[in-house]
């Protein structure tokens, strides 16, 4: 199943992503499901970077996930090679 990336990814959109990576147990689909993931969430961050107002908790959010997005490609590629 390919999401894909929208142009405009709102809240919802990078979080069902990201559930989706924490979710995968196909370890050939896995890599996939994170980088897609981390596409939405790189968009969402540049979306909130130009916006106006108050989005200091989602922009938290964003790197809470992009971080652990990046734990789980570590702990995937250390799996791999043992």
């Amino acid at each position: 199943m390919s999401t894909g990336i929208c142009k405009s990814p709102d809240s919802r959109y990078w979080r069902a992503l990201y559930k989706a990576a924490l979710s995968e147990i196909g370890k050939n689909k896995l890599p996939e499901r994170i980088a897609e993931a981390e596409k939405a969430v790189v968009l969402r961050a540049r979306e909130l970077f130009q916006a106006a107002g108050d989005n200091g908790e989602e922009t938290e959010a964003l790197d809470d996930v992009m971080y652990a997005l990046h734990a789980l490609r570590s702990n995937y590629q250390i799996l791999e090679v043992s």
